[in-house]
C-alpha cells in the first residue's frame, strides 16, 4: 500500500477523491475492466497527479480493498460474547443488511474480487478475516453448547448471514426487477423476513 510520507490537507483531500473515484470505477467495471485514466477522470484529477499518490492501478485497488475489509469486518467485531445470544446474531444480521443498503458499491467491489479468486486480497482473507470469523464462530459455538441457541454450524451460519444480506447489494438490479415499482425499497421486508428466518433457525 503506497501512501504519502506526510499528508497535508490537500493530500488527504486528493486521496479521498481518488478512493471515491476508484470505488465507483472498480465496482462498475471490475479490476480488469478499469484503468488509471478512468479513475483520474472520475476524480477530476490529471493522471500524473493521481500517480503521485498511487503508482499503479494495483496500488489503488490494494489501498481501497484494505480500507474496505476493515469497514466490512466492523459489524462482526461488534458481536459481543457477553450479550444475549439471539439478539447478538440478529443485530449482526441487521448491521450487515444496513451496510448492503448504504454501501452497495463496496459490496459489489468485494464480490467482484472474490469471484475472480481474490488474487489481490487472498492473504487478508486467510489471516485477518479467517481469524475474526474463527473467533466469533467459537463464541456462537459456545452459546449453542450452553443451550442458548439451537445447534447449527456457526461458520455456515455466518456465511448464510453474508449471502442473505449482501444479495440485496450485489443483485440489487435483479431484486428491484422482480419486486417491481410497487416495492421500490426491499430492505424493510428483507429485515422482517431474515429476522423471522434466523429466529426460527436458532430458537430451541
Amino acid at each position: 500500500m503506497t501512501q504519502p510520507v506526510a499528508r497535508t490537507r490537500i493530500q488527504r483531500k486528493n486521496i479521498a477523491l481518488i478512493s471515491e473515484a476508484a470505488l465507483s470505477v472498480f465496482s462498475t467495471w471490475g479490476f480488469r475492466g478499469s484503468t488509471v485514466d478512468q479513475i483520474a477522470k472520475e476524480a477530476n484529477l490529471s493522471k500524473p497527479n493521481l500517480l503521485y499518490y498511487f503508482p499503479s492501478k494495483e496500488a489503488i485497488h490494494q489501498y481501497l480493498m484494505s480500507s474496505l475489509l476493515e469497514t466490512w469486518l466492523d459489524p462482526l467485531r461488534e458481536l459481543d460474547e457477553n450479550g444475549e445470544p439471539l439478539d447478538e446474531i440478529l443485530t449482526y444480521m441487521r448491521r450487515k443488511l444496513q451496510m448492503s443498503r448504504d454501501h452497495p458499491r463496496e459490496s459489489r467491489l468485494f464480490a467482484n474480487e472474490i469471484v475472480q479468486g481474490a488474487p489481490r486480497i487472498h492473504e487478508m482473507l486467510e489471516t485477518e478475516l479467517k481469524e475474526l470469523v474463527d473467533e466469533k464462530a467459537r463464541v456462537i459455538q459456545g452459546w449453542m453448547a450452553d443451550g442458548h441457541l439451537a445447534p447449527a454450524d456457526p461458520w455456515h451460519l455466518i456465511f448464510s448471514i453474508w449471502s442473505l444480506t449482501q444479495h440485496y447489494a450485489d443483485f440489487d438490479v435483479q431484486v428491484k426487477a422482480v419486486l417491481g415499482p410497487e416495492k421500490p425499497d426491499p430492505f424493510p421486508d428483507a429485515e422482517a423476513y431474515l429476522t423471522t428466518l434466523f429466529t426460527r433457525v436458532l430458537t430451541i
